[in-house]
């Protein structure tokens, strides 16, 4: 139990860091659709002929980039100065900074030999999963991961290694099932699927109206 309010302490303290990053949204971008709500907060953008494209696949790359902003993991402290070698993402991809970044923290591994596969399409087990290494993953005792898991249809085809952090992000209510109750875990994670799992996080970082004050009434 100890474990557990610590985890959740941690996520909290992350969270408050980030609360006042996103309160510049336009407010029309936050009531709108998510693909708006994370152009705004310029964490994903259109491609150079305007349209966004959501059913387009995300690659290793993309997702490395996106997290990067996000989470502005290229502010925290303490991260190596010593770039990795990574055989297939030379100085010069477009990537090259974030992907340094993404592998510095952690939250992201290359594979055997060096290489990141940055072109690689990622499932959705393993976006969420990242998302929630980055977000913070609760350490729940497996007891209280199945009984998160076990409404969803699919629960039983989540890779072991991703059950813990996609029942993090289920409890902060990051993502839902779709019609048939279906968390999907092996279908590639697309662009739509990450704009959706970014507005509802960015909702989540918004600033809430301070609570009014109730003026004290003077004894009669």
């Amino acid at each position: 139990m100890r474990q557990i309010f610590s985890s959740l302490s941690l996520v909290v303290l992350l969270q408050a860091s980030l609360i006042s990053i996103y309160t510049d949204i336009p407010v029309a971008a936050q009531n709108s659709d998510p693909i708006a709500q994370v152009i705004a907060a310029n964490l994903m953008r259109n491609f150079a002929d305007g349209k966004f494209y959501p059913e387009r696949m995300i690659s290793r790359a993309e997702l490395a980039v996106i997290m990067v902003k996000a989470f502005h993991l290229n502010k925290r402290q303490n991260l190596p100065k010593e770039n990795i070698t990574v055989a297939d993402v030379p100085a010069n991809h477009w990537a090259f900074n974030d992907i340094q970044t993404i592998l510095k923290t952690g939250i992201m591994r290359g594979y055997r030999d060096n290489l990141f596969f940055p072109n690689q399409q990622v499932t959705r087990a393993e976006a969420i999963a990242i998302f929630a290494q980055a977000y913070g993953v609760f350490q729940f005792p497996d007891d209280t991961v199945s009984e998160i898991l076990a409404p969803y249809s699919d629960q039983k085809s989540i890779p072991t290694w991703a059950r813990k952090a996609i029942a993090t992000v289920i409890s902060e209510g990051f993502i839902t099932p779709d019609n048939q109750g279906n968390l999907l875990p092996l279908k590639p994670m697309t662009r739509g699927d990450v704009a959706y799992l970014l507005s509802r996080y960015l909702q989540r970082q918004q600033k809430q109206p301070d609570t009014p004050i109730v003026p004290e009434v003077a004894p009669m």
